[in-house]
């Protein structure tokens, strides 16, 4: 079954009560198939449980708690089900664009409802049922992160490649219709999705407004390892400027007409322009960082704050890695602390992607063998960092299964990821290094890296 306790909080209401191995039935006679009803229907403050013993015997418990409180229990499964993987082959998918030999979770495509709004995973809306569409409607399910690219239905489905894809569109009207919040995104393909393709569906996704709160546009990312898949060709900076003013200018109205902008260029589309990235003001409540949009004027909106908030830092010299589409902005701001620490010693390096190829120039798909050749015998200074992106959180090993312990080994420098923010940036390099949590290889955790211990 899937709904098996396997871990009961300290502090748990059912603490004492149930045993781990039982089984979720039911919520205030409403039946758990998974993550999403135990969410909702364990809401309340008072709540009668039934629950299974593992012979089959079922005994009910009930329980007071906080309105909106947790239960304080884990199950076998985060969703209490299997994930959903995708019912698509589109013509973009970045996961086809993989070499082979990669660890078997790079190749999994999820799709996932539940995922999207738990933890802000982007869905097509292909392999919902009738009874799922009408479920997030009925427990209003939002959030919902959806994958648009198009809509329209004919370019859908040839996009998708899924006969069902064209149906989608319908299903995001319905669930405008409901008052579901849908944040949208729209990998644009030069030749397929942009220019008229692309105000058609800025037009269609404007007129579910506010339902449809925010929509980013990100160039299509493609990899060396292309053959025999659909033809793509990559954005030139010409094509790039002029997709951003076809959007600004979209979004010029919606502000005037909605006092939102909705649609926003993802940051490498600017990086592809060679176009500054606009103003903090222009991106509103940053609904798509994520996604990558506004996420590099936020960063240097914060670095600046901290940096005019800081006292005099630890001066030990340190080394940066980062991608070539944001080397440049690095570059500015550590000359932005040298300004005011002239005694500031760190130094940035652009890492080339020669696994994925070199069109790829985004930080979070370098590979810790690129890392490693690119960088060694080079003045890393004391100690590196590298964005969180880098690494899967748990496993703490980049793309190519390279373990940051091996990369640290491989440099002869302790390297320390930090977060995609200016603050957390400033505090590292002025000497307030993050703490780094390390998985033994065993499966237990090592509570602080070897290096970084208090």
């Amino acid at each position: 079954m899937k709904n098996i306790i396997k871990s009961i909080d300290a502090d748990s209401p059912l603490k004492h009560k149930v045993k781990i191995g039982d089984s979720l039935i039911s919520i205030n006679d409403n039946k758990i198939i998974d993550v999403l009803d135990y969410k909702f229907f364990a809401y309340d403050r008072k709540l009668k449980v039934v629950l299974q013993h593992p012979d089959g015997t079922e005994y009910h418990v009930k329980v007071k708690k906080q309105e909106g409180g947790d239960l304080g229990v884990d199950f076998e499964t985060y969703l209490m089900d299997k994930p959903r993987s995708c019912a698509n082959n589109c013509v973009f998918c970045f996961i086809d664009q993989l070499p082979p030999g990669m660890r078997p979770t790079m190749y999994f495509k999820d799709d996932d409802a539940r995922l999207s709004f738990l933890l802000g995973n982007y869905i097509t809306l292909t392999n919902l049922s009738k009874r799922e569409i009408q479920r997030i409607i009925d427990l209003h399910v939002s959030p919902v992160n959806v994958s648009v690219h198009t809509t329209n239905p004919e370019l859908r489905v040839k996009m998708l490649r899924n006969p069902r894809a064209g149906e989608g569109i319908e299903t995001m009207r319905r669930f405008a219709e409901a008052g579901i919040i849908m944040n949208c995104q729209i990998v644009c393909c030069p030749g397929l999705n942009d220019e008229e393709e692309l105000v058609r569906s800025m037009t269609d996704l404007a007129a579910m407004y506010p339902s449809v709160h925010s929509v980013a546009i990100v160039p299509v990312g493609l990899s060396k390892f292309r053959e025999g898949l659909y033809p793509l060709t990559p954005f030139t900076p010409e094509h790039a400027a002029e997709t951003i003013d076809l959007i600004t200018e979209f979004g010029d109205k919606c502000l005037e007409k909605f006092g939102c902008r909705i649609f926003y260029c993802g940051d490498e589309m600017y990086l592809k322009a060679g176009r500054e990235i606009p103003p903090e003001e222009f991106y509103g409540d940053f609904a798509q960082l994520e996604n990558g949009v506004g996420m590099l004027r936020l960063m240097e909106t914060e670095f600046r704050s901290a940096l005019k908030l800081s006292e005099e830092p630890d001066y030990t010299p340190f080394s940066i890695a980062t991608g070539t589409s944001v080397n440049p902005l690095f570059q500015k701001l550590i000359a932005l602390a040298k300004e005011k620490y002239p005694a500031m010693d760190g130094k940035v390096y652009a890492i080339v992607n020669d696994f994925f190829g070199h069109s790829i120039n985004v930080t979070g798909l370098i590979t810790g063998g690129d890392l490693i050749n690119q960088l060694k015998g080079k003045d890393l200074g004391e100690r590196l960092f590298i964005s969180q992106n880098m690494l899967r959180r748990e496993e703490m090993d980049f793309l190519d299964d390279i373990t940051l312990e091996q990369a640290s080994e491989a440099l002869g420098v302790p390297i320390y990821p930090i977060e995609q923010d200016g603050f957390a940036f400033w505090d590292a390099i002025s000497g307030e290094l993050p703490e780094v949590k390390l998985p033994k290889r065993d499966g237990e955790q090592t509570e602080y890296y070897k290096y970084n211990q208090n």
